[in-house]
Order: C-alpha cells, then sequence, then structure tokens
C-alpha cells in the first residue's frame, strides 16, 4: 500500500462537501483526512461528523501549526488563498490550491517567493487540465502545422442545479463571526486596488475580474495550455458581467489567428462548456460537463474531412475517471514522489495576465 498523505483541509463548503471530500475518502489509499477547517462552527460541526474528521478548528493558522498534517487543501474563499498559502508553506507544508491560486500578482508573487525559499510544493486545482480527454487533445493541437481559429465556451446555468440533482446533499450555514464579513470585504477592496488600481468593488470591471478568476480561470489556463498565451484583445463585448448573470466575451488576437472566449451564467439547466481548435483541415473539440455529477464524462471530438470529400467524426471517451480524482493522483505523486506537474504557481500566475488584458478592455471600450 502507498504511505498515505495526512492532508488538512480550510474550508468546508459547497466545493468541499460536494466534490472534494467524496473524492478523498475514495483515495483513501492516498490520503488521510485528518484535519479540517471552517469559521462556520455548524458547517464544521455537520462535515466533521458526516466525513469522520476528528480534528477540527476554526482558525487556519492553528491547524496548520497544530495539525498532524503534511499538507494543505486551500478551499477557502478566493480572497483568502493566499495569506493561506503562504503560511503553510513557511511551516513546511505541501499545498494545494483551488483555483483561482491568486488575484493579485502580489499574491501570485508572495506564494512563489515562500514556495522557493522552503523548496515547497505548490499544485493548483485546474482539474479539467488533468482528464484524459483534454490531454489527449493537447497532444493533437500540439501537432498541428497551423491554427486557423479556436473557440473557449463556458455558458452554464446555476450550479445548485448540479449540485442539487449530485447526491451529495451538502448543507450550507450561515454562523458566521461578526468579523468575517467586514475582514473579507477589506480584502477584496485591497485586491481591487492592486489588480485594477481601484479600490471600488462595485464597479463592472471588479465583476468581470472575479468572474474570470472564479469561472473563466478554468477556460483560460485550459486555453493557455492548449494555444499558448494570447497577444492582446482585440475587443470585447459591453455587457454588464457578474456571477449572477449576463454574459461576456472577448476576442484574443493570437498573430495568425484568433480565439473568441464566450462565458456567463444564466438560469437554463445546462453545463455548456468547450474548447475547439480548428486547423490542419479538421476540428479539435473538448467538450466539459458539470464536476458536481461524478463520472460525466470529458469528450473529445475530432471532425475532418478524408480523401472522398466525406465528413468523419470520431466521439473518443478516454476514460470515466473524473478529472479531479486523476489530479488528486497528481497531486499524490507531486507530494510523496517528488513528480513534475503542470499546474504550478508559476503556471497560475499567467493567468493573471490574462486577466488584466480582458479588464483593461473592457474599461477602454466601456468609456
Amino acid at each position: 500500500m502507498p504511505q498515505q498523505i495526512k492532508i488538512g483541509l480550510v474550508g468546508a463548503g459547497e466545493v468541499t462537501q460536494t466534490i472534494v471530500l467524496p473524492n478523498l475518502r475514495l483515495l483513501n489509499h492516498l490520503y488521510e483526512v485528518t484535519a479540517l477547517c471552517d469559521i462556520s462552527q455548524q458547517t464544521l460541526a455537520h462535515v466533521s461528523d458526516k466525513f469522520q474528521i476528528k480534528q477540527t478548528y476554526s482558525d487556519y493558522s492553528e491547524m496548520i501549526k497544530s495539525g498532524d498534517i503534511e499538507a494543505v487543501m486551500v478551499l477557502a474563499a478566493d480572497e483568502y488563498h493566499a495569506p493561506i498559502a503562504v503560511e503553510a508553506l513557511q511551516h513546511k507544508k505541501a499545498v494545494f490550491v483551488e483555483k483561482p491560486m491568486a488575484l493579485s500578482e502580489e499574491d501570485a508573487a508572495a506564494i512563489i517567493r515562500a514556495r522557493d525559499e522552503t523548496n515547497g510544493v505548490v499544485f493548483v486545482g485546474y482539474q479539467r487540465r488533468y482528464s484524459p480527454a483534454f490531454e489527449e487533445a493537447a497532444k493533437i493541437v500540439k501537432s498541428m502545422s497551423s491554427i486557423s481559429y479556436c473557440r473557449v465556451r463556458d455558458i452554464i446555468g446555476p450550479n445548485s442545479v448540479f449540485v442539487g440533482q449530485s447526491g451529495t446533499y451538502p448543507q450550507k450555514y450561515a454562523d458566521f463571526p461578526e468579523h468575517s464579513g467586514a475582514d473579507m470585504k477589506k480584502r477584496s477592496s485591497k485586491i481591487a486596488e492592486q489588480a485594477l488600481n481601484n479600490p471600488d468593488t462595485s464597479t463592472e470591471a471588479y465583476n468581470l475580474y472575479r468572474l474570470l478568476g472564479s469561472l473563466g480561470s478554468h477556460d483560460l489556463s485550459a486555453m493557455r495550455e492548449l494555444i499558448g498565451m494570447p497577444k492582446r484583445v482585440l475587443g470585447v463585448s459591453n455587457t454588464k458581467p457578474s456571477n449572477a448573470g449576463g454574459f461576456f466575451t472577448a476576442i484574443f488576437d493570437y498573430d495568425g489567428f484568433v480565439t473568441t472566449y464566450e462565458t456567463g451564467v444564466d438560469q437554463t439547466p445546462l453545463f455548456d462548456a468547450h474548447i475547439e481548435v480548428y486547423g490542419d483541415g479538421k476540428r479539435v473539440k473538448v467538450e466539459f460537463d458539470t464536476p458536481y455529477i461524478k463520472g460525466l464524462p470529458i469528450k473529445l471530438v475530432i471532425g475532418e474531412g478524408d480523401a472522398d470529400g466525406r465528413y468523419i467524426e470520431r466521439v473518443v471517451r478516454p476514460s470515466y475517471e473524473d478529472a479531479y480524482t486523476i489530479e488528486y493522483k497528481a497531486f499524490y505523486d507531486a507530494v510523496r514522489n517528488g513528480k513534475q506537474h503542470k499546474t504550478t504557481a508559476d503556471d497560475a500566475r499567467c493567468d493573471l495576465a490574462i486577466f488584466k488584458m480582458i479588464t483593461e478592455a473592457f474599461v477602454n471600450q466601456s468609456k
């Protein structure tokens, strides 16, 4: 049997209850969840009882210092990713941090500096990039002699629809400490100031920036792996982007072809997410489904013509093993076996350059 990694989780919300802990329990030959931290005492009590976790904390610093753990999984609100990751690294813990790793250059730099000073492991949670369908698509795209066009799309219905049908029965509580709201608001304002030179968190630009950091980071990170970094933004739609509704579109210049990026959240119970690359007489498309339902296959669809002018389409399902499971296996190999991984802190930092590129174009076009 492999030697288990004793891991502590910071954040016991919906994703933790629906995806993370069920997968870690099924990977109990690799992981032992020994500690859990959350600021909601009701959430902490419910989740620790449901998943049989003995050590519980309301202060992540105490968990990092006192917990019998060698790795920390950062699943808290985005505003807290950087400080938790830095403190864990300083205490010689390996770090798995959900996307977005950070929302400002300052925070990203702090994580990278702490990693380098401690020779630690930072693994960023971009699970889509670990799916076999995506990795097979990446090999095909990288072998293309030329690319003509690319489309990145992520338009989804409310997560509550998918979560409600997941059979995991997560619970939400609101017994947050009195100071927590003010602290998060302060951190959000600081991020807005650092990233957008404006501490006002009510602007459309800030709403867009947070949408890119949440839903968009999955797509833009995968886009980077498939076709690299864009040169610039040619144009953006002038809608009102938000996590609650509305749509946003950007057009990227790749110096020879363009890529359209479409994202948004509506009330239709459909998960419509894919990346499609056109080139070398073929179309290579990766179709994603909601990660809240375990085992839904991520498909690779390849369409091309033959010598007789016929159109032929192949649908490839390389595996029903979900991307989160594969990702957690990769984290284990990085921590226990020192294996190199692709979703590093340096890699995640590149997303911030795209966020900035998009929001600057949005602000300029809105003037």
